[in-house]
């Protein structure tokens, strides 16, 4: 595993660093080889993760096969100022319908020309799924 130094920003290929470990599962395994496990113990934990793993399998074959209900998607959150940070589970024109008739909110810019261009910016009304749906 190795993750390359950006511009001096060790920092950064830290994080980077951990989540590869993390993804990898390196901090589970040390974790769990800390101290010694019995062979009865192992074959237990093996068999219940055995198991962990096929019906995640199944789930998601259930789900891509439409036979259950896939997770709800969140929409991205919206920022102080009210303006939605991005739709981009949504198409555009979703969005757009979602987005149509609400208040605008004024961030600052002084030209008024077009609201689009001039700092306005359209709060979403409702962050309903069923309103996402229509």
């Amino acid at each position: 595993m190795q993750v390359f130094v950006r511009d001096n920003n060790v920092n950064q290929a830290l994080r980077i660093l951990k989540k590869k470990m993390q993804r990898e599962g390196v901090f589970r395994e040390i974790r769990r080889k800390r101290f010694y496990e019995k062979p009865s113990e192992k074959a237990t934990r093996e068999k219940a993760d055995a198991v962990r793993r096929s019906r995640k399998l199944a789930r998601k074959q259930a789900i891509r096969d439409g036979l259950i209900a896939g997770p709800i998607r969140k929409l991205s959150p919206v920022t102080s100022a009210g303006r939605v940070r991005a739709l981009t589970s949504l198409g555009h024109s979703k969005a757009k319908r979602m987005t149509e008739g609400a208040p605008a909110v004024y961030n600052g810019s002084k030209s008024a020309a077009e609201p689009s261009r001039a700092g306005f910016s359209v709060r979403a009304q409702s962050l309903n799924p069923v309103d996402i749906e229509n």
